[in-house]
């Protein structure tokens, strides 16, 4: 693992930072919100690309199994996959081959955090918005929220693709990562739009990349 990658996981590197504190925050603003309704799939997506979303589903999942839950953290990014380069983990199997029909129990990796498996996005598929809006997929969804108390998704930017938004409508809880400085509020501002287009449940914001006291921070927020 590349010293860039570790900086990455700071959750699990580092855990007495700053950043990781403020992954734990978000884990307990989440838990919070699930006092009213069950929270247990988590969609993790943005406007545009870079934004950090893959670092925050990670570090957010990594967070979670901390805490004794069982943790499945998905890379349904079937466009440009990440997670198995920040896991350091093999991509040949993962999500696409599970909804052609591979077995989900062979396609699940563990990872060096006790607790979290992951499921990384395996081979890319010509047609991913079909892939992910398909029976199958919803099958697979079932399949994995009944094997872990979080089911954490890293989606494409709903800014540019529809994949994401597609498993928003089916998630309990839409994280929209907004990066302090870079993403512009008319963009911010088109991705919350088309997350309530599709209807998705519950939509949070999170920002990430503010500079507080000469450190980056991770803040959640309601929207």
């Amino acid at each position: 693992m590349t010293q860039a990658v570790a900086d990455m996981l700071l959750s699990r590197m580092d855990p007495r930072s700053p950043e990781a504190e403020a992954y734990r925050a978000l884990r307990t603003s989440i838990q919070f919100s699930s006092l009213d309704r069950p929270i247990r799939t988590i969609v993790v997506t943005s406007s545009g690309q870079d934004e950090g979303k893959s670092t925050t589903a990670s570090n957010l999942a990594i967070t979670m199994a901390h805490i004794g839950r069982r943790v499945v953290l998905c890379d349904a990014d079937l466009r440009r996959p990440a997670l198995h380069a920040l896991f350091g983990s093999p991509n040949q199997a993962g999500l696409s081959s599970v909804v052609l029909g591979a077995s989900l129990d062979e396609a699940l990796q563990h990872t060096e955090t006790e607790g979290l498996l992951l499921l990384a996005s395996g081979p890319i598929p010509s047609n991913p918005a079909e892939l992910l809006g398909s029976q199958r997929m919803e099958s697979v969804l079932r399949d994995l929220a009944g094997r872990a108390d979080y089911v954490v998704f890293d989606t494409p930017p709903v800014g540019i693709v529809t994949d994401g938004a597609e498993l928003a409508s089916r998630a309990d809880l839409t994280l929209l990562v907004i990066s302090s400085g870079k993403t512009r509020r008319d963009e911010a501002r088109r991705a919350k739009e088309l997350l309530d287009k599709v209807r998705a449940p519950l939509v949070r914001a999170v920002l990430n990349n503010v500079r507080l006291q000469g450190r980056n921070r991770y803040q959640y927020q309601y929207q």
